[in-house]
């Protein structure tokens, strides 16, 4: 080992003793909760970033996980994770913060894939967060033209596209279509409805009726419905053949057209840095919400193929990872 990385290595370990020492008073170790809405692959990297900062589960910390596919039981698993008292939770999309907030206003928070952090009640500024509430926020609304305009970029002859979510789990859905009504007659294009429910034949009667409309298309929405459905989702467009962007990776990894969305590797560590500071002493407080730096657009050139659709080259040289 270099010395540097001794040296850092060394204050670090030291810097968490404190922490440690009252742990070990109570008689137990330090208890990383995390709440999420579906079980995330990309939970993995936040995984793998605690372990670097040096936190291994069962060493030196122990981490309780709870999901809630699409939201359910998502207040009990919230009320039952607070109980444990934990010394910060990690807590993935905004319903999971809102079930946590209603159940403490003490334990620290550290929040990924929230959309409006600060017209949600989470915070008070992305400086400033007060309170025990901070983390990453994803998508601010000029995302959505973004989204619509990579549609028509594949499929000129579209002109309607639905705005596929279930608003009970992404409660941020007027704030996302006002967007979409603001940029969509520029584009030369109609929303559509989209709203779905959890259940897989609601899925599947909605998309049926988005194919049902001419020259139409879909947006998919961050959301944990769509998350947890993500193969559902990807198969019926395939099946109706629907042109569609999606908001995440693991949408084209699952056979959809394309995405454009934040690097969700990079938020999941990010967050385990917040993670690793407050379990050092720092306050969420203190610690600014931050914004996405960096979105990545995946393209699946198989889909395209097999929906008729050629790949413009502007497209093709934009996207940073094409899947053949």
């Amino acid at each position: 080992m270099k010395r540097r990385e001794f040296i850092t290595l060394l204050g670090g370990t030291a810097a968490a003793w404190p922490l440690l020492a009252r742990a070990q008073q109570a008689g137990k170790l330090p208890t990383i909760g995390v709440l999420a809405g579906y079980d995330d692959p990309n939970m993995k990297a936040f995984q793998q970033e605690l372990e670097r900062l040096g936190w291994a589960d069962g060493r030196n910390v122990h981490v309780e996980y709870r999901y809630a596919p699409a939201g359910t039981q998502v207040q009990a698993l919230a009320k039952e994770l607070v109980a444990l008292q934990p010394e910060v939770i990690f807590a993935q999309s905004r319903p999971v913060v809102a079930a946590l907030r209603a159940e403490s206003d003490t334990i620290p928070i550290v929040f990924t894939a929230v959309i409006d952090p600060i017209g949600a009640g989470f915070i008070t500024s992305l400086a400033r967060p007060g309170g025990n509430i901070t983390g990453f926020m994803v998508y601010e609304p000029s995302v959505v033209s973004k989204w619509l305009a990579m549609l028509k970029e594949i499929a000129p002859q579209l002109s309607r596209a639905a705005l596929v979510c279930n608003p009970k789990t992404a409660v941020y859905y007027d704030y996302l279509l006002r967007a979409a009504e603001a940029v969509a007659p520029a584009l030369g294009i109609e929303l559509v409805p989209g709203r779905v429910e959890n259940a897989a034949a609601d899925i599947e009667r909605a998309i049926a009726a988005i194919a049902g409309v001419p020259n139409g298309g879909m947006v998919v929405l961050p959301d944990s419905t769509t998350s947890v459905h993500r193969e559902l989702i990807t198969a019926l467009a395939a099946r109706y053949r629907l042109p569609a962007v999606y908001n995440n990776r693991f949408f084209v990894d699952a056979g959809g057209l394309m995405s454009y969305g934040v690097v969700w590797v990079d938020e999941y560590r990010q967050a385990a840095s917040y993670v690793d500071r407050i379990l050092r002493g720092a306050k969420p407080a203190d610690l600014p919400v931050q914004t996405p730096t960096k979105y990545e657009t995946v393209l699946n050139l198989k889909t395209a193929k097999a929906l008729g659709l050629p790949v413009p080259a502007e497209l093709l040289v934009a996207a940073d990872e094409v899947i053949e």
